[in-house]
C-alpha cells in the first residue's frame, strides 16, 4: 500500500524524496546520493533501474515521465529538474 505523501514542491523536497528513494528501492548509501551524483557511473544504476525509479516517481507524484525524457537523464539533479519541470508545467495548468 502505498502512503499518500504532501505534494512535493521545491527542488529541495524532490532532492530529498528522491535521495529516500534511491536509498530505499537501490541499497544505496544517502550520502552517495548528492544532485551531482552520476546515475549510472556513480550509483551504478542501469536502464531497468531507470524505469523502475519512473515509476516509483510517478507513484508518488503522479506525473508520468516518457521514455524519451529519461533518456537525457544523467545525473540525479537532471531528475530533479525533471519532475521540478513536470510538476511546474502541471500546476500551470490546473
Amino acid at each position: 500500500m502505498t502512503t499518500q505523501r504532501a505534494p512535493l514542491a521545491g527542488r529541495d523536497e524532490i532532492l530529498s524524496r528522491l535521495r529516500e528513494i534511491l536509498a530505499e528501492s537501490f541499497e544505496l548509501e544517502a550520502a552517495r546520493i548528492t544532485a551531482e551524483a552520476r546515475l549510472r557511473e556513480e550509483l551504478d544504476l542501469d536502464s531497468i533501474d531507470a524505469i523502475d525509479l519512473a515509476v516509483r516517481l510517478e507513484e508518488e507524484t503522479g506525473i508520468k515521465l516518457a521514455d524519451d525524457e529519461l533518456h537525457g537523464v544523467r545525473r540525479v539533479g537532471d531528475v530533479v529538474e525533471l519532475v521540478h519541470a513536470k510538476l511546474a508545467g502541471r500546476a500551470a495548468a490546473s
